[in-house]
Parts: structure tokens; C-alpha cells; sequence
């Protein structure tokens, strides 16, 4: 068992997750239930299969959420193009949206790849 706390990658997941919160607070009320909601779940699913795979018991079972980690950032990657180009983001926020995903899939990527050999 992990402490998924003392982990960068968890630390650099929640923050991706407090900033989603914050920019899609200005997005429209006829999202909420839409890409709000899909945008704050991919996030938010980043650090929690993070600190759910190091409650497992294995290596095996800590690379698998992982894994889920990284599927829920691709998601994430993509909703925030997408809120972009509907304009629910400004320029300067997709921008550091996007880079704080793409760091996010760079730290997961060796880390599943040690996992797993």
C-alpha cells in the first residue's frame, strides 16, 4: 500500500482538478449537466484512480488504475479542445488547461510503463 500523497503525479492531478473546477464555473447553466459535468468527472477521476490504486495490494492492480488514470486525462484532453472551440474557454486558460493535462500524461506514462515490466 501507497501513499498516493507523497506521489508528484497524484499532487499534479488534484491541482489539474481544482483548476477544471474554476474555469468551468463560468461555463454556461445549460452545461451543467453536459461538458461541465463530463469535465469535472475526467478530472476529478484523475487523482482518485491514483489514490484508488494505491490502496490496492499489488503492482499489477496499481498500473491498472493507472491506466484509468491516464484514459480519464485523454478525456479530459478532449473536452477541454472541445469547451475551447465552443468558446466556454478563453485562449490563455485552454492553454494552461492543456498543458497541466498533457504534464499530467507525461508523469503517468513511464510510471504505468515501470508498473507493468
Amino acid at each position: 500500500m501507497r501513499d498516493y500523497k507523497s506521489l508528484k503525479v497524484w499532487h499534479k492531478g488534484h491541482q489539474l482538478t481544482l483548476s477544471v473546477y474554476e474555469v468551468t464555473k463560468t461555463f454556461p447553466w445549460e452545461e451543467l449537466f453536459g461538458i461541465t459535468s463530463q469535465m469535472r468527472h475526467a478530472s476529478y477521476s484523475i487523482p482518485s484512480n491514483i489514490a484508488e490504486g494505491c490502496g490496492r495490494d499489488s503492482e499489477a492492480e496499481l498500473a491498472r488504475f493507472m491506466v484509468i488514470s491516464m484514459g480519464s486525462a485523454s478525456e479530459l484532453e478532449y473536452f477541454v479542445l472541445l469547451a475551447h472551440e465552443l468558446k466556454y474557454i478563453a485562449a490563455a486558460d485552454y492553454q494552461d488547461l492543456d498543458s497541466k493535462v498533457k504534464e499530467v500524461k507525461r508523469m503517468l506514462a513511464p510510471f504505468i510503463k515501470r508498473l507493468k515490466s
